[in-house]
């Protein structure tokens, strides 16, 4: 756990921010008694990887020939 105080908080806010993403618990304390806890949102913790839908999309090999609906459509 990394305690800091206020003053310190707002100078090196962004780097207890990377700290706290990081998996290090960090408190923010006033009068050195712990008042604030720097909490990773779930919804932040991971990160895109690609490649999770290979496979599941098929693209049919005509997919880019005239519909038979649109030929009155279509002149030639």
């Amino acid at each position: 756990m990394h305690q800091v105080n206020i003053h310190e908080a707002k100078t090196h806010l962004s780097k207890l921010i990377q700290e706290a993403l990081a998996g290090e618990d960090v408190v923010i304390a006033k009068d050195n008694k712990p008042v604030v806890k720097l909490v990773v949102l779930p919804h932040q913790k991971h990160q895109r990887q690609l490649g999770t839908a290979k496979g599941k999309i098929v693209m049919a090999d005509d997919f880019d020939e005239p519909l038979d609906d649109f030929a009155p459509y279509m002149t030639s």
